[in-house]
C-alpha cells in the first residue's frame, strides 16, 4: 500500500515507505535488493504475521523466493490460506526472516546485544490460482531447503496439488536491518573488570543420514555432498 512518505527507489534498491523505515536504529536499515535477497536465501524459516478474529497470529513456516516474490504454502483448509482465498481480496501480512550471527557481551547488562541480519516484508498475500505458477512456487519451496531437490523427487500429483494452497507475497514494501561489530559500552564502564566481546554463532550441516528403507544401491546425490 502506497503511503505519503514513499520514496522512489535507487537502482538496485527497494522503495522506502512509512512501514519500512524503522523508528529505532534507522541507520541499520537497508533497502539494497541484493542484501535483502541474500538474507532471505540464507534462511529456512520465516514468521508470517496476520490478524485473525481481531487478534494477532504469527506462524513459523517454510518459504521460497522467485525473483521479487515470496511463496508460502499450506493445507487448503488452513486459516490464513482460506483468508487469502481466490475469492477474497487478499490477506494483509507482515513476514520476517532473521539470522543471529553473534552474541554481543558488553560490560554492562544494558548494552548486551546480538549481531543479526533480518528482513521484514509488508504486503497483501494472495492465493496462487495459475497452475503453472503454483508448480513453480512449490519447486521453489523445495529447492529453497536443498537446491536441486525438486528435480530429484516425485512431483506433486493431482490429489496433492488439490490439497495444497500457495500464497504469493510480492517484495514491494521490504527492508533489511543488520547489526555488526562489538559492544557499545559507555565510557565510564570501560575500566570495569568484566570480559567483553562477541561470541560468533555459526551454522553447519551434519552428515546426511539415509532412511532405514533406502535401497543401498541409491547413492547420495551430489547436491547433498556440497552442503
Amino acid at each position: 500500500m502506497e503511503t505519503a512518505m514513499a520514496t522512489t527507489p535507487a537502482d538496485g534498491a527497494y522503495r522506502t515507505t512509512e512501514r519500512t523505515v524503522p523508528t529505532r536504529a534507522s541507520e541499520r536499515a537497508s533497502y539494497d535488493r541484493d542484501l535483502v535477497h541474500s538474507i532471505l536465501d540464507g534462511a529456512y524459516v520465516c514468521h508470517l504475521g496476520f490478524v485473525r478474529d481481531g487478534a494477532p497470529v504469527v506462524l513459523p513456516t517454510l518459504y521460497g523466493r522467485v525473483g521479487d516474490r515470496l511463496y508460502v504454502h499450506g493445507s487448503t483448509g488452513s486459516r490464513p490460506l482460506r483468508m487469502a482465498g481466490r475469492d477474497e481480496p487478499g490477506l494483509e501480512v507482515c513476514l520476517t526472516v532473521t539470522h543471529v550471527d553473534g552474541l554481543v557481551l558488553a560490560r554492562s547488562a544494558f548494552h548486551h546485544s546480538v549481531n543479526y541480519r533480518s528482513v521484514m516484508v509488508h504486503g497483501t498475500a494472495r492465493q496462487v490460482a495459475d497452475p503453472e505458477e503454483k508448480r513453480t512456487a512449490l519447486d521453489a519451496l523445495v529447492d529453497h531447503v536443498v537446491p536441486g531437490r525438486s528435480y530429484d523427487s516425485r512431483q506433486a500429483n493431482a490429489r496433492e496439488l488439490a490439497a495444497t494452497a500457495v500464497l504469493r507475497l510480492d517484495l514491494d514494501e521490504v527492508s533489511a536491518k543488520c547489526r555488526t561489530g562489538g559492544p557499545s559500552d559507555d565510557p565510564e564502564d570501560r575500566s570495569l573488570p568484566h570480559w567483553t566481546g562477541v561470541v560468533p554463532l555459526t551454522h553447519g550441516y551434519g552428515t546426511p543420514i539415509p532412511a532405514n528403507d533406502l535401497d543401498p544401491t541409491v547413492a547420495m546425490p551430489d547436491y547433498l555432498s556440497v552442503l
